[in-house]
């Protein structure tokens, strides 16, 4: 069986577990928690399976690893094609490889950095730059309002339908709430899409 190295609470574990949901692999996967709040992802052992301390990691039954998220999920939508989450043809797989970038850069990397340069977690484990935190936040609205617009012509982030470029923007968003960005009524295309994906079973993965 393959094993999930993961944090409940960190972002890019979700972005695999919700994938392994939407798939219907959970149960194929053992999920084997690795706390960044207790320093677990430091200790040796871990170390070994990621010398970047990153969670999370996908180890094969073989002892292969992939340590970054979205090779986790194409390796995995390789496997089981079905329900497509990357696209079905060239101009497909490329707008919703577009939209998860999008996604991932100008939502969920943003994100990150308010929180690691502004939250009081972080102090004493890295050099933090509470300027720059607010260089991302006011980044990250207009963002937000961006994407609001974007979602008035469509259900879906990628196209017509759920793809894993909504896994990415819901888990971005959802993790601004520890940094107190959140989505207000002034992007109520936004706000429709959220409460969508969140009704759907994976997002509680």
């Amino acid at each position: 069986m393959m094993r999930l190295y993961h944090d409940l609470r960190a972002p890019n574990p979700r972005r695999v577990r919700m994938f392994l949901a939407e798939k219907g692999l959970t149960d194929q996967v053992e999920l084997v928690e690795v706390s960044i709040a207790s320093h677990a992802n430091m200790t040796p052992a871990f170390l070994d399976k990621n010398p970047l301390g990153l969670v999370p990691v996908l180890e094969l039954p073989d002892g292969r690893t992939l340590r970054e998220s979205m090779a986790i999920c194409r390796y995995l939508e390789e496997l089981h094609p079905t329900p497509s989450l990357f696209g079905t043809d060239a101009w497909s797989r490329a707008q919703i490889e577009q939209w998860n970038r999008h996604a991932e850069l100008e939502v969920l990397l943003p994100v990150a950095q308010v929180f690691r340069n502004s939250h009081a977690f972080w102090q004493g484990r890295l050099r933090q730059a509470p300027e720059f935190a607010e260089i991302m936040r006011e980044h990250v609205k207009v963002r937000l309002a961006w994407l609001d617009g974007e979602l008035a012509t469509r259900e879906f982030l990628g196209g017509d339908h759920f793809t894993v470029a909504d896994i990415t923007l819901l888990c971005g968003i959802d993790f601004g709430k520890v940094s107190a960005i959140r989505i207000g009524d002034d992007t109520p295309n936004l706000k429709r899409w959220h409460q969508a994906i969140s009704a759907r079973p994976s997002a509680k993965a």
